[in-house]
């Protein structure tokens, strides 16, 4: 059975999938990857389904290898990585040979990177996932010296794939849609709101951000009487005082404070990859406008897979030109004029 082993790890590595849908009525929100599009552009690149595991990696990643040859595709934020020494590049499937030491440093920019194997990593699940939910629990970070099995590389002779996402890592302006409490917020709040220029804070991890801002606050009045109810990411909650935090994928299920709006998932991946210091302001959407914005798993992963291309390489550069079969077979010359 191939495996991983992690030689060195950084701060922040976790398992993840696309987490755990239909568990809310239990108190256990969905978790999974903090940008699942990461997982989908893996499965276009590596001709794979976007439900495998992966390793998520938090600003840094580590040292890796395996003990079979197995395409792999480094997505999400853009991070330095190596093979042996020699650079790689993100976005782009690669083969990783048995043994061969794949190092992956910070990142360059983003905060969430993404390790996906053409096999998956094929731990045992836990309630039909096997993604690591650390607020609930499940599973724990990963460390030098863990051992993960992984799937067989169900293609392992598929040319090499490239694949330019859309640059998510520069913040910029995030479509929100109104939520339950919007009108509870006066349009004096409101319009505030969307004039701001929000910083992302360092204060943040996989449950939400903070969002840092010049100015009053935004809150509402009566706000101590909102009974809490269901939350998901990319729901916009303001503290007592007015604090903006927007939620991600291993937020709470339930919530009290009053959201003034909820990120659309389209653009939820880039308040995920939002490093601390990133600017990012906010316009609304009518709840029809959001809904068009909206794409099936399946439509999205299509789209992906169209988007990615052959990588050709320079023969000058390819370290092991001599390893691949370049001719098969020998003929006499004259296979043509023989009857």
């Amino acid at each position: 059975m191939p495996s991983l082993t992690i030689h060195s790890a950084g701060p922040g590595l976790t398992v993840q999938d696309l987490g755990r849908p239909g568990w809310k009525a239990q108190g256990l929100s969905t978790g999974g990857a903090a940008d699942r599009l990461a997982l989908f552009e893996a499965a276009a690149l590596l001709h794979t389904k976007p439900t495998q595991a992966v390793i998520e990696m938090m600003g840094f990643g580590g040292t890796f290898s395996t003990s079979h040859h197995t395409r792999i595709a480094i997505t999400g934020a853009q991070m330095q990585a190596t093979i042996d020494g020699a650079p790689i590049t993100t976005n782009m499937t690669h083969i990783l040979r048995a043994g061969a030491q794949l190092t992956i440093g910070g990142a360059k920019a983003g905060v969430y990177g993404y390790l996906a194997f053409a096999g998956g990593i094929t731990t045992d699940p836990v309630m039909d996932s096997r993604a690591t939910h650390l607020t609930a629990g499940i599973g724990k970070r990963l460390d030098a010296g863990d051992t993960l099995p992984l799937g067989p590389d169900p293609d392992p002779l598929r040319p090499p794939q490239k694949l330019i996402p859309d640059n998510r890592f520069c913040g910029g302006m995030i479509r929100i849609m109104p939520g339950p409490q919007t009108d509870f917020f006066s349009a004096e709040i409101l319009g505030s709101f969307t004039a701001t220029q929000f910083t992302r804070s360092p204060r943040g991890n996989r449950q939400g951000i903070r969002l840092d801002y010049d100015g009053a606050g935004f809150p509402i009045d009566g706000g101590r009487n909102i009974v809490s109810d269901l939350i998901v990411p990319g729901d916009i909650q303001m503290t007592g005082d007015g604090v903006p935090y927007i939620l991600l994928s291993e937020c709470q299920t339930i919530g009290g404070y009053p959201r003034i709006g909820s990120v659309i998932p389209a653009d939820l991946p880039k308040i995920a990859q939002a490093a601390p210091g990133t600017r990012l302001s906010f316009e609304f959407l009518t709840v029809e406008e959001a809904d068009s914005t909206a794409a099936s798993d399946a439509a999205l992963l299509k789209q992906l897979a169209k988007m990615c291309q052959p990588m050709i390489r320079d023969p000058h550069d390819i370290a092991d030109l001599l390893s691949y079969q370049l001719i098969s077979g020998a003929t006499p010359g004259d296979d043509l004029e023989r009857p």
